[in-house]
């Protein structure tokens, strides 16, 4: 899900530290990653991803903290659960494609500002959000993202209810 108010705050940071960011990936919340291969993502799966994600309303987010991973920095988003119940029921329908390919046992939901950094840099673009935040977001679609080799492009939207 983007979330287009976070990116006054986090554009430079994210453009300078997270390479999502360079590839065309605006700031946002993962839904589900890996997914399907762009191959199986015809007219009948799109629908039937608009299907599962329009049972679920539209909601606000607040981005007010910072949370961390080792080596990535993030706003974390509250409430969370309903990021976790969108990733849930994708999981759900497409079972072959679980969160991070299994490898977690649970989904943080996060809007990554960077990743494969030092605790320095990391603690100076913190200082900086800090004052940059909170920003409140209204999430009201979930865009599908397709790589084509080298940039991350949009392929669809799905309103939420």
């Amino acid at each position: 899900m983007t979330v287009p108010e976070a990116e006054c705050a986090v554009r430079a940071w994210r453009d300078r530290l997270d390479p999502s960011a360079l590839a065309g990936v605006p700031a946002h919340i993962t839904v589900l990653f890996p997914f399907l291969d762009e191959s199986r993502l015809g007219r009948e799966t799109c629908a039937a991803v608009g299907e599962v994600i329009g049972r679920h309303r539209s909601f606000e987010a607040r981005f007010e903290h910072c949370g961390r991973f080792p080596g990535i920095l993030y706003l974390t988003p509250e409430p969370d659960a309903s990021f976790r119940r969108l990733t849930e029921a994708i999981a759900d329908r497409w079972p072959e494609t679980p969160p991070f390919g299994g490898q977690l046992d649970d989904v943080v939901p996060h809007l990554t500002i960077a990743q494969g950094q030092d605790d320095a840099v990391l603690e100076e673009a913190e200082a900086d959000l800090r004052g940059r935040l909170p920003v409140t977001a209204r999430i009201s679609s979930v865009e599908l993202m397709v790589h084509d080799g080298s940039r991350w492009q949009q392929r669809a939207s799905f309103a939420l209810g």
